[in-house]
């Protein structure tokens, strides 16, 4: 077995998620991927790979990732990425700067954000969040 490389969108700009947030253009400033984990459902523990290149365009956060086949848990991603079993992905993130939100005032705008992960998942946040693309394996 080998390591599986994938392209898609871990954030999608300008659309409410499920849990009352929306991410704005720019939110991600000068991220970079270098330092950026790639886990296995937002575990901690599950480093499943590398982000090797993230940029925001006019759709949202696409990044591109390769899952390592040298753990149990990226051995398992991988097989699911190359039977099309999971698509989601996500991101971990701290708040910069954000504004409205609460009880009544609509959903809370993500203005600027600190970027501390990103996941393959298997629901994500947001629905067009997903993988687009799968090479290798």
């Amino acid at each position: 077995m080998q390591d599986v490389r994938f392209a898609g969108y871990a954030a999608i700009f300008d659309r409410v998620d499920r849990g009352g947030d929306v991410v704005r253009a720019g939110a991600f400033g000068g991220a970079v991927a270098a330092g950026v984990p790639l886990l296995w459902q937002h575990g901690p523990g599950c480093v499943i790979g590398t982000v090797e290149r993230l940029a925001e365009d006019a759709r949202g956060l696409r990044v591109i990732g390769r899952v390592s086949v040298r753990t149990a848990a990226g051995r398992e991603a991988a097989a699911a990425l190359r039977a099309r079993a999971i698509d989601g992905l996500s991101f971990g993130y701290r708040v910069k700067a954000a504004r409205g939100g609460g009880a009544g005032l609509g959903p809370r705008e993500l203005l600027a954000l600190d970027l501390v992960e990103v996941s393959l998942v298997s629901h994500p946040m947001q629905d067009g969040a997903r993988v687009i693309r799968v090479e290798g394996g």
